[in-house]
């Protein structure tokens, strides 16, 4: 970068510091709005390489956790999940870290996999929290407005076509707006369970047609499964069958919607296939077998297939695509527990004082986020950071009606000025 530039991006970076500690509300909108753009792919030739807007991005939410604390107040949440990857960074630096994954590195990688959780650490008032999850609805629309004006511009392209087929993917790729948007669903269904609208039917319906023009096929089965499940347990008989008809009709028009590659990969046979993830496991399993108990370390990941590696250079990525395999990886056995155990303690706790439907609903919603996580990078993407937002909102005990113990200690522990 020209010494021009550089200045500019420090003096952009400097006054959005300052806005989110003077306007976290705000910041926060705009936060969560940047991050469904895929900064990382559009901003890369702006201030360098993907790695590093990532981590500015998830930088910027350690700031905005801040201001929102200096406003509102902190709490504290004894079964955050990031305590479990303080352990594995801590246990790492007993047994040692992997050949090739340097200190700095390994802290690196812990700030950004638990900054994703310190949200629950902040006492959000319930505006704000209103306020993030209509962000959320809106979020994938806002995104695909941002990368048409790129594509207007000459600066990218809202799509690209992949063995024949077009995949959405606005100012960023397919895979990130298709997660996105499966948040927006999640967020728009808790919405509409807690006060239903045809807004939020309208909405959900949108973020559902953005995953299948994105072609991502985890994202889309997850989806329709969790709308299907929704609408069974609502009894919405219309929409079901209005479901069904749809369903029915994408079968028989199948040959003439090849261009959309969910129908171009069952046309070619290939709707099950893993794109190529079962050639990087065995690297992973590996490293594990070789320290089962606590891994190799937070980060190791990265560093476990370098990119330098011929199989990275043909299939594009070194990541695992398999969060247990990943953290198994770098925790070991005891570290994949630990964080298991507190993700399932944290939903737990969070969900004990919601109504009936919104409690089932939000425990379905990280089943399908579990597997997930099977066959996709979950917790190190940038998706990670909306998601986990989005659960700290709604898993904030006293949020859903009758107050748990936990749920007013912690009411006590936080000043509001709602």
């Amino acid at each position: 970068m020209t010494h021009t530039m550089q200045f500019m991006v420090v003096f952009l970076l400097i006054s959005a510091i300052g806005v989110a500690l003077a306007f976290p509300h705000q910041a926060m909108r705009l936060w969560i709005l940047a991050l469904a753009t895929s900064p990382d792919a559009w901003a890369n030739g702006l201030v360098g390489g993907p790695e590093l807007i990532t981590a500015a991005m998830k930088g910027y939410g350690l700031v905005l956790v801040l201001g929102l604390g200096l406003r509102h107040g902190w709490r504290f949440d004894r079964y955050n999940p990031s305590f479990a990857f303080t352990f594995m960074f801590l246990a790492s630096m007993v047994h040692g870290l992997y050949p090739g994954l340097t200190l700095t590195d390994s802290l690196r990688s812990l700030t950004g996999s638990a900054s994703p959780f310190f949200f629950s650490f902040v006492c959000l008032p319930k505006t704000l929290i209103t306020s993030i999850n209509r962000t959320l609805v809106w979020a994938p629309l806002c995104a695909i407005a941002f990368g048409a004006l790129l594509t207007l511009s000459g600066l990218g392209a809202a799509y690209n076509i992949e063995q024949g087929a077009v995949r959405l993917g606005t100012s960023g790729e397919a895979p990130y707006l298709a997660g996105f948007a499966l948040i927006a669903i999640y967020a728009g269904w808790l919405e509409f369970l807690a006060s239903p609208s045809r807004r939020s039917c309208i909405m959900i319906t949108i973020n559902l047609t953005i995953i299948l023009l994105t072609g991502a096929r985890a994202p889309l089965l997850l989806a329709g499964l969790i709308t299907i499940l929704v609408l069974i347990a609502q009894r919405r008989v219309l929409a079901l069958a209005g479901l069904g008809a749809l369903a029915a009709l994408g079968v028989m028009c199948s040959q003439a919607l090849t261009f959309l590659r969910v129908f171009n990969l069952i046309h070619l046979g290939e709707a099950s296939d893993l794109s190529n993830r079962t050639l990087v496991w065995p690297y992973f399993l590996s490293a594990w077998a070789a320290s089962p108990l606590f891994g190799q370390g937070v980060g190791a990941g990265k560093v476990i297939m370098p990119l330098s590696t011929p199989l990275a250079g043909l299939i594009g990525t070194n990541a695992a695509h398999d969060e247990f395999l990943r953290i198994g990886a770098e925790g070991g056995i005891v570290g994949l527990l630990l964080l298991i155990i507190l993700i399932i303690l944290w939903l737990q706790q969070g969900t004990a004082a919601l109504p009936r439907p919104q409690k089932y609903f939000i425990r379905l919603v990280f089943l399908a986020f579990a597997l997930h996580s099977a066959t996709d990078n979950t917790m190190i993407a940038t998706t990670s950071s909306v998601f986990f937002l989005w659960a700290s909102t709604v898993l904030m005990p006293g949020r859903g009606g009758q107050l748990t113990p936990a749920a007013i200690r912690s009411e006590r522990q936080c000043r509001h000025d709602e």
